[in-house]
């Protein structure tokens, strides 16, 4: 690639965001030139750098999304939904890539996303990784094989830290059933259980949550039928597969037009 592409990110004091400022500032295929957080944060107007305790990087920290978006080509985002909006829109007024790794969204978070869409490259995915998405195609070539007498359970674990569940990931396994036995995930999925509920209702798929400790994601896709199980696994042990994955998916979408995008495209495993 001759030219680097020019690139933001937001939420840079966050996990995440510091994983992906050490990944860009060594990577020849890109020029970071833009960094977000939140108004009042106590990391706007400092240096980056040095408020991860390294060198200085000569990239201050910003709270002012027109300016960032003025000058980038794409922008990062594993924030929040509301912020994720927000910033969406600002990535229609600048037609530039946004790549979206937030989880947790509402359905009326998702229709303005649908909205920027239309004038934006938006690359939205509930996991990055290259071994989600594949088990995802999985899972869903599974579901369209076997019939309703294969029970569905998709359980994960995550660190004690995450505020959303099921996951997104987790969510976006049980789309991808649905999706193979041609139905909707909101109309079969079973999320809560608690006391007599009574016996399991044919076709659903259930979800099951535990958070503790630092785990970075594990999650199973049990199909359980009278006699036999088929259990398909994908465990994560380092978040910097998802920076490999936001990476592959900001240069992907410079070659795209404006719409909503996932891994499964960027990775040509549609």
């Amino acid at each position: 690639m001759s030219m680097k592409i020019k690139i933001g990110v937001a939420g840079a004091s966050g996990r995440m965001g510091q994983m992906l400022i050490k990944s860009l500032v060594h990577d020849e295929r890109f020029s970071l030139v833009g960094l977000l957080e939140s108004s009042g944060h106590e990391w706007i107007g400092s240096d980056v750098g040095k408020m991860m305790g390294v060198k200085s990087l000569g990239i201050l920290v910003s709270d002012d999304p027109l300016e960032v978006f003025s000058k980038i080509q794409a922008f990062i985002d594993f924030t929040t939904p509301s912020a994720s909006v927000t910033y969406a829109n600002f990535a229609a007024q600048a037609r530039c890539v946004h790549v979206i790794g937030t989880t947790g969204f509402s359905e009326e978070h998702l229709k303005k996303l649908s909205a920027a869409a239309r004038h934006a490259v938006i690359i939205r995915s509930g996991n990055m990784s290259l071994g989600v998405n594949l088990l995802s195609q999985l899972a869903n070539k599974v579901a369209k094989a076997l019939d309703e007498d294969f029970d569905v359970e998709i359980s994960e674990t995550h660190h004690r830290m995450k505020v959303d569940a099921p996951s997104g990931t987790a969510l976006m396994l049980g789309e991808a059933v649905a999706t193979g036995r041609g139905k909707e995930l909101k109309t079969i999925s079973d999320r809560g259980r608690d006391g007599i509920t009574g016996p399991r209702k044919r076709g659903d798929i259930g979800f099951s949550v535990v958070r503790g400790g630092d785990v970075v994601g594990e999650h199973d896709i049990m199909f359980a039928a009278a006699g036999e199980r088929i259990i398909l696994r994908h465990l994560a042990t380092d978040r910097n597969i998802f920076v490999r994955g936001a990476l592959t998916a900001a240069i992907w979408g410079q070659k795209n037009k404006p719409g909503e995008y996932d891994m499964l495209d960027v990775l040509g495993l549609e």
